[in-house]
């Protein structure tokens, strides 16, 4: 018996042109079932303070924090403002490289200056000359603020920038007004929807109410402090759903709409958030909470 080898394939094709093998290759895919179109962490966004361009990135505790898009040089900043991101997630020093990341707050124009490094100051005027070409281009528009002790003044004392609210059995921190709170599905043009949550010309949807300043998990507090929290515990179950989901109510019967934006919503702990902690409730509400009632039950 004679043995015959296995044909090896020929290295060109039949018309003379060559075999080219090509290689395997695992691209990043998106689930079919999948609502999110979210394929990393930093997320691109803009300073509501001065326009200029930031990505949101999370911290190792779920801590949402704002970096500036370009890195720096590490030699040139300040070791208390060098930042880094590995896979994905931030952290405030560096990682040994020659380059780093600073967050937004320390070069924001719209902020007061403090006395940082001179890169970081030359930094932040070229910032602040970005800034003034939106203005004048009209492409952005400054937040506006009210003359001292005007109406809307004494209105925003009482307004929460970052309210907290309580949702789904537990207590979160908004990262801005729940009047402003906007939804993170995409439009049919490829935008971010800039519909907020709260539907204009509707009841609102919870109410500010006064309860004692704990985590929803009977996290310790200091004693005798209450803070004002924005409950939904009264909205049906699928309305509380869709403000987890951070869903207008147009967008929240297609489920299937992709999303932009990560959801903003931060646990709030009672301990690290205690600069937003609000003891007044908003002007023109006056619905007393659990620790209304027991202190009027103890006056009795």
């Amino acid at each position: 018996m004679r043995f015959t080898p296995p044909r090896r394939p020929p290295a060109r094709c039949w018309d003379g042109s060559p075999v080219v093998a090509h290689r395997e290759r695992r691209t990043l895919r998106i689930a079919p079932d999948g609502g999110s179109r979210l394929l990393r962490c930093g997320q691109s966004d803009r300073c509501r303070e001065c326009g200029n361009r930031i990505e949101w990135y999370r911290r190792s505790h779920q801590q949402p924090v704002r970096l500036h898009p370009h890195e720096l040089p590490a030699a040139r900043v300040p070791a208390t403002c060098q930042w880094h991101v590995s896979s994905g997630v931030a952290y405030p020093a560096g990682d040994g490289s020659r380059w780093c990341r600073v967050p937004h707050a320390v070069v924001c124009p719209a902020r007061e200056a403090s006395p940082v490094s001179p890169e970081l100051a030359g930094l932040r005027r070229s910032l602040a000359v970005n800034s003034r070409r939106m203005i004048d281009a009209g492409t952005f528009a400054p937040l506006p603020v009210p003359p001292a002790g005007s109406p809307a003044t004494r209105h925003a004392a009482c307004r929460p920038a970052r309210p907290i609210v309580q949702l789904l059995y537990v207590r979160y921190l908004a990262a801005r007004p729940v009047d402003e709170i906007q939804c993170v599905a995409q439009t049919r043009r490829h935008q971010r929807c800039t519909n907020p949550l709260l539907s204009p010309g509707t009841a609102p949807a919870g109410a500010w109410v006064l309860v004692p300043a704990t985590a929803a998990s009977g996290q310790l507090a200091p004693p005798a402090q209450v803070m004002v929290v924005y409950d939904l515990s009264g909205t049906p179950y699928a309305e509380r759903l869709r403000w987890r989901a951070q869903r207008c109510p147009q967008h929240a019967a297609t489920p299937t709409a992709a999303e932009l934006a990560v959801a903003d919503w931060e646990p709030f702990d009672p301990l690290r958030h205690d600069e937003h902690v609000r003891t007044r409730l908003p002007t023109g509400t006056q619905r007393p909470g659990p620790a209304d009632r027991a202190r009027q039950a103890t006056r009795r």
